[in-house]
């Protein structure tokens, strides 16, 4: 799925009125439809009363239609027109048209700003997605009154006075949805953590925009769904054996951190890899065997921690299709160097690679080790972790911005994790992640999608298809985790045994 920029919706709002052709008053209509639906899906009880806020433009004439047609599902609604001049040409079709229906009341002032009652509903349509400065004024006011409302509060396609693709300021004032109803494609604001005091839950509501131009139409970024992902999903070979799944290495654990590397293994060996090694220290053997017998172990030289390239029998870097490294690994100096010689013997290979935790807080601290990391590898890290390897971001938007370019110039595929995961690649596009919860904010989360990722690369995914399906499986398991265990319980390894089940959604 698409992300469009606001000035695309305007050209997707033009071409659907041009190709079908339908005059903008009917598409209001149908948007407005749309959005009631939902509304009364959602709020089907009609014990409180619903408090319509409308601005004078477009979004406003939205507000005015979903009015008209709550009352005629008996819904108790009152309208509030924030200010006095003329509305645009559909704002003022859809005034005329609600003008016998309703109680109106039109708010030039702050002292004709009602007095919200508890319990009532809000219904936020002041201000669309086409919105290029800060509100002032009575919008400032009324946005306040809302804000501070006890009211539930719901956005018609963006919360007012959020912009769709750019950082709003600290002091901006911006509507607090609990519910935003967007129409036909999600906005970019609301996938970025900084914005969710604003969007709260939103949801999609399908208003028919021209299929075609959506089609065709050129974007940055965008919204994984499951019907994308079970298209990526290799299905397997009858005649097919372990190696035809591939051989990893993942390197990983240190004294006091080998669960990372047992949940590593595991959900890799869970990913569906043919072959599984893991290089861990001497105090980690005895742990692996018994832990992860799926997988072959070979030992450091050190106790403790990595501190050898890899090099004899089964553990030749050359008889692998892609290493992992990373989860639990510790950063001591001998660590250090061992992971410049991996780096720089896969890159000479031009071996694919997944890099996460302490291989990218090694890298961060020792910048010209970027420049070994083979192209198209994958890194995964949490935004600490990609500001060591970037700089400080100044906000969400300025976050994506480093992403992209951090990408293009080392040519690799980075998962920034998060709540809605975005996976940078090195054409400058953004993918965004559709599933997943809170409850997998858990140690040891993060190892299990390495452990994916790279039983993916090793079953010969190019490296977007592997991140994108490695991602969305990931959180899908740990949505399934999370129905059966809660949130609140939920740990690494549930994820590690709910991805069977995830797999299966694809089918």
């Amino acid at each position: 799925m698409k992300i469009l920029t606001a000035s695309q919706t305007r050209q997707s709002d033009a071409a659907t009125m041009q190709r079908e052709p339908i005059a903008s008053i009917d598409l209001m209509e149908r948007a407005s439809y749309q959005f009631t639906q939902r509304f009364v899906q959602q709020f089907p009880e009609h014990n409180c009363p619903v408090y319509i806020f409308c601005g004078l433009g477009n979004n406003g004439g939205d507000g005015l239609a979903i009015a008209r047609m709550l009352l005629a599902q008996q819904y108790n609604v009152l309208v509030f027109i924030i200010g006095s001049k003329k509305g645009s040409n559909d704002f003022e079709t859809n005034l005329k048209r609600l003008v016998d229906h309703s109680s109106i009341q039109r708010v030039s002032n702050k002292s004709e700003l009602p007095t919200l009652p508890t319990p009532c509903i809000v219904i936020d349509a002041m201000f669309g997605s086409g919105l290029n400065r800060a509100l002032e004024g009575l919008y400032t006011q009324a946005v306040q009154l809302i804000n501070e409302s006890s009211c539930t509060i719901v956005a018609v396609d963006i919360p007012s006075g959020l912009y769709a693709d750019k950082s709003v300021g600290d002091d901006d004032p911006v509507v607090q949805a609990d519910f935003t109803y967007t129409f036909q494609l999600p906005k970019l604001a609301f996938l970025l953590p900084q914005n969710e005091k604003y969007v709260g839950n939103w949801a999609v509501v399908n208003i028919k925009l021209d299929a075609k131009f959506l089609q065709e139409v050129e974007a940055q970024h965008h919204y994984l769904t499951p019907e994308w992902m079970k298209k990526l999903r290799q299905r397997r070979k009858n005649h097919s054996h372990k190696g035809t799944y591939g051989k990893a290495l993942l390197i990983s654990g240190s004294y006091g951190k080998m669960g990372a590397a047992v949940l590593c293994s595991r959900a890799c060996a869970r990913g569906g890899v043919g072959l599984l090694t893991t290089h861990v220290p001497g105090c980690g053997y005895e742990i692996m065997q018994i832990s992860v017998p799926e997988a072959m172990t070979t030992v450091d030289q050190h106790h403790e921690y990595f501190s050898e390239l890899p090099q004899e029998g089964t553990t030749n870097l050359a008889n692998y299709d892609v290493i992992g490294i990373g989860p639990g690994l510790g950063t001591a100096e001998a660590t250090v160097q061992a992971l410049k010689l991996v780096l720089e013997t896969t890159n000479a290979r031009s071996m694919r690679m997944v890099l996460d935790a302490d291989a990218l807080n090694i890298c961060g601290q020792h910048q010209k080790l970027l420049e070994s990391i083979p192209k198209n590898s994958i890194l995964t890290p949490h935004p600490k972790e990609f500001e060591r390897l970037t700089e400080k971001a100044q906000n969400d938007f300025h976050r994506l911005d480093l992403l992209k370019e951090f990408c293009q110039r080392y040519r690799v595929y980075t998962v920034l994790k998060g709540s809605h995961t975005a996976i940078g690649t090195p054409e400058g596009d953004i993918y965004f992640n559709s599933s997943g919860n809170p409850g997998m904010a858990t140690g040891g989360s993060g190892d299990v999608l390495t452990g994916i990722l790279t039983a993916l690369i090793a079953q010969q995914y190019d490296s977007l298809s592997a991140s994108l399906l490695g991602v969305y499986l990931h959180g899908l398991a740990g949505d399934l985790a999370a129905k059966k265990f809660s949130q609140e319980a939920l740990v690494a390894s549930d994820i590690v045994e709910s991805l069977g089940a995830a797999f299966t959604t694809l089918y």
